[in-house]
């Protein structure tokens, strides 16, 4: 069994999860589901070449993952638990898929999903909702690309929102820049000759105050200003 290495995940079966939402951003984080772990413990030992069993111990739920060894005939196996769902409904489900999800990591699968750096999309590149004193972001986020070193660990990484604009990248600036004074009077000047307001364009993206508006906000406003005929016009 020796020579059965555990392939690295494809940017296809990496997933991205919401982990925090406030009203500058929103933190991701990376994981993967379980038909991920069955394709790989079929692709490396074979259909026939594994197994899955559970036990409750002290309450817990248990997942055994069990690995053929044809050198010595025997079977090798790897545990863990996992957590519960929110709901009682989904308590036992949940449990069961998290536990193999665990024991799978204990096998390799999906290792290098720990080495994944600190993700941080700024408010300006996603769609962040508040209600109730709450904020919500019902964005898609996808992995496009991933590459890693000699040492597993992930070394490239980029991510996409719902409408398919890059909105994260390792290594690079991924912060978002406000508009300088100079953007701001032009900003002003478009305002008093189209006659929309200050208040309009706080509302309509979502900002608070004009000044911290985002770059990439501030080209979308000037977009649809230069769009606006002149107030009075006929």
């Amino acid at each position: 069994m020796a020579d059965k290495k555990i392939r690295l995940l494809r940017a296809d079966e990496i997933e991205c999860r919401v982990s925090t939402v406030n009203k500058n951003g929103v933190s991701l984080l990376l994981y993967k589901d379980a038909r991920v772990d069955q394709r790989i413990l079929d692709e490396t030992f074979g259909i026939f070449g594994w197994k899955r069993s559970h036990q409750c111990i002290d309450g817990n739920l248990y997942c055994t993952v069990e690995v053929f060894d044809k050198e010595t005939g025997t079977w090798v196996s790897k545990q863990d638990t996992g957590n519960a769902g929110k709901s009682e409904k989904d308590k036992e489900k949940s449990q069961a898929s998290d536990s193999f999800k665990r024991a799978c990591f204990n096998w390799g699968i999906g290792r290098e999903l720990y080495t994944a750096p600190f993700i941080w999309i700024p408010a300006g590149r996603t769609e962040i909702q508040e209600r109730g004193g709450k904020f919500f972001c019902n964005d898609n986020f996808s992995v496009v690309t991933v590459s890693y070193n000699k040492e597993r660990e992930i070394s490239g990484l980029s991510i996409i929102n719902g409408k398919h604009k890059v909105v994260y990248v390792l290594g690079a600036d991924n912060s978002v820049h406000n508009v300088s004074d100079t953007q701001m009077a032009l900003l002003r000047k478009e305002l008093a000759r189209t006659g929309v307001t200050a208040n309009d364009v706080k509302a309509r993206y979502n900002i608070e105050n004009l000044e911290d508006m985002p770059d990439d906000i501030y080209k979308r406003v000037m977009s649809a200003l230069s769009r606006t005929k002149t107030e009075g016009a006929a």
